[in-house]
């Protein structure tokens, strides 16, 4: 028999319901309106009351309606066919579900994100009598350019023998490739799908490892400056307009990584709608087909209901953690995780909660922090590994880095990637500021060059800032020196154009190379004439540079390039 409670107040997304039968925080319910059942999570009770965010419109509700407490978690729907969908924060297929509704998306109205009709073709990887854990694989499936395996549920517990598993053929997500029995001689049916609770961490895996490796994104001064390793964790804090979203649609393209999973969690509606329209257009570099076949994008606007926009976060993560279990390397990217705290904040002022900073909720840095935490490199029991790496933006109004959220999540990530507005407005791209960002991870060059490149730019900077107050006329020629070095270091390495076929993306040995070959060319001590030979030379050198990146790795173009930048260098250094 259904549990049923009756609404006692509704406050926007947030609806209070009183009780008879025991319910549990977290679990799913339907509140009933004009006979509409929309889905709702309890997210506190008090006494004989529960209190519920709606992730529907909930106009039409009244106090005495219906609430049905289900008794289930939120869930994502885990199996084949994930790959290359469009889905909202409960995992609804979006495009499906516009063929169903049409343009404007109809309340209460909830799809199945896995089809129930398409066969896999399954292929076993274990006998009968085998003795299997949570997360062991049983069988694999292909999924693009992937083995989807299909693994034993992770809420089973202890060991389990493998009673009976289907023969090599084709089946749907809903039959039963495999039975069970666990110690207790319990059995338990085993089909291609499995349904996980999306506020909780998949664990099962052997170890959890530390990130030493550097995750390549091809984005030079991301993997040379700030640097994010494979299952580390990174955010980008921007003002509005400086390139948050180009930048990650960028690391989705060229990132060395197997799965990207892109959370829209609050964006505006019409960048959502160029992220829908771009990706399906992109080339993925690794197949030369579209990059959608080894993409999910879990998308809530900012402009639909509060609790779906939190709800997409973590259902974007579990999504990357099943396929972590894979032994892929899952890269997911949050856009933006600033919504993502409104939507807390907004819940937490209809709870009536003491708020903290700028009304956020007192617990945001904990909430923030177990986000982060999810990714990871994990050592699999079958000694594999696979990692999700998270990525988050962040929208400080006004560019201010010193408002909650951005402080919360600088103290959990390990790579800092902050965006500027002025060199957004310079056009020197990606709009990433080389002083205030940094890593705490090892990048693809080595760490004594880094260091001396900082030392270059941030003396740059203070030559620059200077020559503001006293101009050009005022600057010995030393400094001024200085002050080309670092802009042509800048103009030549750190700024990329993301349109050009070879610029676009340089790998990690070409970044080693060219890197380590610019500051050789640095370090050498040079003087000049005056000022205006300064000029001319460094001007001469950033072209030759920027046609030397421009070239094919490996090709008779590009050593010509490297010889053109080297004699440059020699020539016109002394007076």
């Amino acid at each position: 028999m259904a549990n049923l409670g009756r609404i006692v107040s509704v406050s926007g997304a947030l609806i209070t319901a009183a009780f008879d039968e025991p319910v549990v925080q977290n679990e799913v319910g339907y509140a009933m309106v004009d006979g509409l059942r929309l889905k709702a999570e309890l997210i506190r009770v008090r006494g004989d009351y529960a209190d519920l965010q709606v992730f529907e419109d909930t106009a039409g509700l009244y106090v005495g309606s219906q609430v049905e407490f289900t008794g289930e978690m939120l869930i994502a729907e885990l199996g084949p066919g994930l790959l290359g969908q469009v889905v909202d924060g409960l995992q609804n297929p979006l495009f499906d579900l516009a063929a169903v509704s049409g343009y404007f998306l109809e309340r209460g109205r909830y799809l199945e994100p896995l089809d129930r009709e398409r066969s896999w073709s399954f292929t076993p990887r274990v006998e009968v009598g085998a003795s299997v854990r949570a997360g062991d694989a049983l069988g694999s499936v292909p999924e693009g350019e992937f083995e989807h395996r299909i693994m034993v549920p992770f809420a089973a517990s202890g060991w389990l023998t493998v009673k009976s598993i289907v023969q090599a053929g084709d089946y749907t997500v809903e039959h039963v490739v495999a039975t069970l029995e666990d110690e207790r001689g319990r059995v338990l049916e085993v089909t291609m799908l499995q349904r996980w609770p999306v506020k909780l961490p998949i664990r099962a895996y052997r170890e959890r490892l530390r990130p030493q490796e550097p995750l390549v994104t091809k984005i030079r001064i991301i993997d040379t400056l700030c640097p994010v390793s494979r299952g580390g964790t990174a955010c980008i804090p921007g003002p509005f307009g400086a390139g948050k979203t180009v930048l990650q649609q960028l690391m989705s393209r060229h990132a060395d990584v197997d799965v990207v999973i892109v959370a829209a969690c609050g964006e505006r509606a019409g960048e959502v709608v160029e992220t829908l329209r771009e990706f399906p257009e992109l080339v993925d570099p690794r197949t030369g087909r579209s990059l959608m076949e080894r993409t999910v994008i879990v998308c809530n606007t900012s402009s639909m209901p509060v609790a779906a926009r939190e709800a997409s976060v973590y259902t974007a993560v579990t999504i990357a953690e099943y396929y972590r279990q894979m032994g892929l390397d899952v890269l997911l990217l949050a856009d933006s995780t600033s919504r993502w705290a409104q939507a807390l904040r907004e819940v937490s002022g209809r709870l009536e909660e003491i708020p903290g900073e700028e009304a956020f909720p007192a617990y945001l840095e904990s909430v923030i922090a177990a986000f982060y935490e999810r990714g990871g490199l994990t050592q699999l029991r079958d000694g594999s590994q696979g990692s999700v790496t998270i990525v988050g933006t962040v929208s400080p109004a006004g560019g201010n880095f010193e408002e909650p959220v951005t402080q919360s999540t600088l103290k959990v990530v390990g790579a800092f990637m902050g965006l500027s507005r002025e060199r957004s407005d310079a056009r020197r791209y990606p709009a990433i500021d080389p002083l205030d960002s940094w890593s705490h991870y090892p990048g693809v060059v080595p760490a004594a060059e880094v260091a001396f490149a900082r030392t270059l730019l941030r003396t740059g900077n203070e030559v620059a800032q200077m020559m503001k107050v006293v101009g050009e006329e005022g600057t010995v020629i030393d400094d001024f020196v200085r002050y080309l070095q670092a802009e042509y270091l800048d103009a030549a390495y750190l700024q990329q154009d993301a349109f050009d076929a070879v610029d676009g993306a340089t790998g990690a040995e070409r970044q080693a190379l060219v890197f380590s070959e610019l500051v050789r060319l640095l370090r050498a001590p040079q003087r000049h004439a005056d000022k205006d030979a300064a000029r001319r030379h460094y001007q001469r050198l950033t072209q030759a540079t920027k046609e030397w990146n421009r070239a094919p790795w490996g090709t008779p173009e590009f050593e010509a390039g490297r010889d053109r930048v080297r004699e440059l260098a020699e020539v016109n250094v002394h007076a």
